[in-house]
């Protein structure tokens, strides 16, 4: 185009050359009168062509430009079909959240060294045979009138020797013995000024047509400065790492697989379904959303169910069918153990030790986008003594073959695997969970309210040589099976706040034999909503780039009345009344936590 732009632009140039000389030439001369109108006609002529190649050059110029506008155009069109054709495949998103605490836990208690350190004393038979023949003519009472605490240790630990090699009958007696007698336990505090975390997750999602979908989540959390991935075991599930608390717990920087599944639409008579089979996601349920400022996590309530697991849901939208807003009905199925891989006794016909599966129900009562109603029920068939992990033990307790015990302090640091040993028993969880959004002068104020309960039923005395020496099965100890239900209840409020910030205030509370299976709750202390006790937050969030970059600031009060919250392992002790041989592993009372913590989200 620019070429015949030019070969125009020399010709007009030519003609006007040639008019120019002409009137030069006949200007030095008389003209004859038809001479001049020759001229003038020349010069009528030359103007039509110049008009006539003014416009071939609009008409030109008006064409690239058409090229150039379509060719911008087309450009467009293919790079948002690029990008369409890659989105349908595989869309991305990520979460970046770095947080600083401070942690302070007061009054925790500990059995006294003297105590620990008899695991690993030598048995004397001889000794013993004394202190048992004292025994039988004296009481614990009338020992305790006539001794303080520190005589009989003085004189019980020196006799014994300690309960290494004694057979079990005679660590029970001994035991008893020391169960009649108060012994004090050790009280100190233990703070952490600072300590930061780095939570990362990359967000997968694919749609393939209107009807199957798939979603994946893949996480990475760590301690600043420790990608170990074991820690030390203190008594409590959050030190164990576990298939259901990979990515939900500090465990370094290896990126773990926290959720991949799909989901299959389609119809049965005018009823539309959804099946959905994988890694399930199943943690940071509702209404967790408020404090994490997000929307729903998961899909069991958080009151009862924050746990990773594989299995599959079944789903009924009942909508149209009821008429009822959002109603719908959720089958679930998940396993928590599986016996037969990677055990000892895997490939042993012998073995007696069932898959742990769990099942339940999700039912949205009601739910109109401002209020609703979810009941959420689970039941865990053949609970065993433990699930499969990996831990750094303090001491190895082994049952040998002639009925003794040995009691080794693990001074090489060696990491354990954990494996059930014995199917203890069945539990059952329901919860019902409320919400609603309240409008304001100030904006919507959200509301939430959970009553749950749960119900254990021990069959079996755990056969796991540490576990059995305390007769210990689901929330039972001393060999003693009996059922007990459990209480809780879980409350708060979001209020807005100037410049779109938000102020939440939440208060849970667990009853003596409350249970439940929350220990992939993101918490550095323990599962809250696992608490025998209460727990008191409070929690500050403000975005800065709308929500995808926000600040959140808070604190949390964690106050327990009975030990082993969140365990399914013993009975149930209360804190203020602690004796050492409740504390053998540390029992905490009071627990501060202050966090403060930015997330960028998109």
């Amino acid at each position: 185009m620019k070429d015949c732009f030019t070969r125009w632009k020399g010709r007009l140039l030519k003609l006007l050359g040639l008019m120019f000389l002409s009137i030069f030439i006949c200007s030095g001369s008389a003209l004859a009168k038809d001479d001049i109108d020759v001229l003038k006609k020349q010069i009528l002529d030359m103007n039509k062509q110049m008009q006539t190649m003014q416009d071939k050059l609009d008409q030109l110029e008006s064409k690239r430009i058409e090229k150039d506008e379509e060719i911008i155009e087309l450009d467009d069109r293919l790079s948002q079909a690029e990008l369409h054709t890659a989105t349908d495949k595989l869309s991305l998103g990520f979460e970046l959240r770095t947080q600083a605490s401070s942690l302070r836990y007061s009054d925790v208690s500990r059995a006294p060294q003297w105590l620990m350190d008899g695991f690993f004393g030598e048995y004397n038979p001889a000794g013993w045979t004394q202190l048992s023949g004292m025994m039988s003519t004296l009481s614990p009472d009338a020992l305790q009138a006539m001794m303080t605490p520190e005589a009989i240790q003085g004189m019980v630990m020196p006799l014994i020797g300690g309960f290494n090699g004694a057979p079990k009958s005679v660590i029970n007696q001994m035991f008893g013995i020391m169960s009649g007698i108060y012994i004090p336990v050790d009280k100190y505090t233990a703070d952490n000024d600072v300590i930061y975390t780095n939570r990362f997750r990359l967000n997968l999602k694919a749609k393939v047509n209107d009807q199957l979908s798939f979603t994946g989540r893949l996480a990475m959390y760590k301690v600043f400065g420790d990608s170990s991935g074991v820690k030390f075991n203190t008594g409590t599930f959050g030190d164990i790492t576990l298939d259901g608390n990979t990515t939900a717990l500090p465990h370094g920087d290896t990126v773990h697989v926290e959720r991949a599944y799909f989901n299959y639409k389609n119809q049965i008579a005018s009823i539309p379904i959804n099946l959905s089979i994988g890694r399930r996601p199943a943690t940071e349920g509702t209404p967790l959303e408020f404090g994490n400022n997000s929307l729903v996590g998961g899909s069991p309530v958080a009151t009862i169910i924050n746990w990773q697991f594989d299995g599959f849901s079944f789903n009924l939208d009942l909508e149209d069918l009821t008429g009822v807003p959002g109603a719908a009905f959720k089958l679930c199925y998940g396993i928590g153990f599986e016996s037969d891989w990677g055990n000892s006794f895997s490939l042993n016909g012998q073995h007696n030790v069932d898959d742990v599966n769990f099942g339940g129900f999700i039912s949205t009562l009601y739910d109109d986008d401002t209020t609703s109603l979810i009941m959420n029920y689970a039941h865990a068939w053949d609970l065993t003594d433990g699930f499969v992990g990996t831990m750094l033990m303090p001491f190895i307790p082994f049952l040998e073959s002639d009925g003794t015990y040995s009691f080794t302090v693990n001074r090489g640091a060696w990491i354990s695997r954990m494996e059930a040993v014995t199917n203890i028993g069945d539990m059952d969880m329901i919860t019902l969970l409320g919400k609603t959004s309240i409008p304001t002068s100030i904006g919507d104020i959200g509301l939430f309210f959970a009553p749950s309960m749960s119900r254990t039923d021990p069959e079996k005395v755990s056969e796991n040589p540490f576990y059995n020496l305390l007769g210990s099965s689901v929330v039972s100890s001393n060999g003693v099976l009996e059922s007990h239900d459990g209480y809780s209840i879980y409350a708060g409020t979001v209020i807005p706040m100037p410049y779109d910030g938000s102020l939440g205030l939440e208060y849970n509370w667990g009853s003596k034999y409350w249970i439940n299976m929350t220990g992939a709750e993101d918490s550095l202390v323990a599962s809250k909503l696992a608490t025998r006790g209460s727990v008191y937050e409070a929690y500050y969030i403000q975005p800065i780039v709308d929500d995808n970059f926000f600040v959140k600031i808070g604190g949390q009060y964690y106050d327990y009345e009975y030990t082993g919250s969140g365990n399914p392992m013993g009975a149930p002790v209360k804190i203020d009344e602690l004796s050492a041989l409740d504390a053998l592993f540390p029992v905490i009372d009071k627990v501060w936590n202050i966090y403060v913590s930015a997330t960028i989200r998109y």
